[in-house]
């Protein structure tokens, strides 16, 4: 049940934070945005409301499986790693117990996920055509490289090898593996914290606020990863710009500073917030309405 409840979690996430997401990518992967507010301004005045939903088909198609994934590996693992080193699944375990149950987690993601980030954010930085105005005659313009999803995959394969859809894997690796063992971890505390005495978990404040805060300690910790990952899974609509990942790191820093990696660093945690209380919300009560029919 882990795994359903995991799937309904993710594609309401998915619902509510994808245009905020969207900012985020085009703040990290572009040099010419001020602000976040200069960034979504320019966002709707060039591509309209449309523009910050670019490449969702694929996510919410997708993001059912890779959530469920994500919530039953971690269930699965930390399940085996109490029958193994206790001997029991009634045992409360430990915090390094749930630390390596999250890590296997984001681990398990990258096979998944790294395909549709590619394709999600060469989406969401290709530029389209301006609305036609006598004053911009965008029949003069070229159309968008990629078509859609399912287009940009088959282009990318096709361009780049199968390589290509796997770009920014190892920067996913480390991002989803550190962020992941943060959020359970950080999820398990603070439920912990905020149950009521007598009760064996928290009521739906606690929830909401346990999976918000979660959110936003997993996105705190990913961010640098997260924009070393999107530049090189954006470096493929141009010319190339990063030989690999070490490159990438140092190149960044060398022209923009420490701080580049920061980028997007407000934004991921607020959208992280809420996003995340919707998530652990929706989990926790497909879990608790399950557990109501099977008991």
């Amino acid at each position: 049940m882990d795994f359903i409840a995991g799937a309904i979690g993710g594609v309401c996430g998915v619902a509510v934070g994808y245009p905020l997401d969207t900012v985020k990518v085009r703040i990290q992967t572009e040099k010419k945005y001020t602000s976040i507010w200069n960034c979504i301004r320019e966002l709707y005045k060039a591509e309209k409301l449309s523009g910050f939903y670019r490449g969702l088909s694929l996510p919410v198609c997708t993001v059912s499986l890779v959530s469920s994934v994500s919530f039953g590996t971690y269930q699965h693992c930390l399940s085996r790693i109490c029958k193994l080193k206790y001997g029991s699944l009634d045992v409360k375990p430990s915090k390094m117990d749930i630390t390596l149950s999250g890590c296997a987690s984001g681990i398990v993601r990258v096979t998944l996920t790294s395909p549709t980030e590619v394709a999600k954010i060469r989406l969401q930085t290709q530029k389209q055509r301006p609305s036609i105005t006598s004053s911009s005659p965008s029949d003069l313009l070229p159309p968008p490289k990629y078509q859609g999803p399912l287009h940009c995959l088959k282009t990318v394969a096709k361009e780049e090898g199968l390589g290509g859809l796997y770009k920014g894997s190892l920067a996913l690796m480390f991002r989803d593996c550190n962020s992941f063992a943060t959020y359970f971890l950080s999820y398990s505390i603070i439920c912990e914290w905020l149950t009521p005495a007598g009760q064996s978990r928290p009521d739906i404040l606690g929830v909401l606020l346990s999976g918000g805060c979660a959110g936003a300690l997993a996105w705190a910790v990913a961010t640098p990863m997260d924009v070393i990952k999107s530049r090189l899974q954006a470096d493929g609509l141009g010319q190339q710009r990063y030989r690999g990942f070490i490159h990438c790191v140092t190149q960044s820093v060398k022209e923009e500073g420490v701080r580049v990696l920061f980028k997007g660093l407000a934004l991921n945690c607020c959208r992280a917030f809420p996003v995340n209380m919707v998530v652990f919300v929706s989990y926790e009560a497909v879990l608790k309405l399950t557990r109501g029919f099977t008991t």
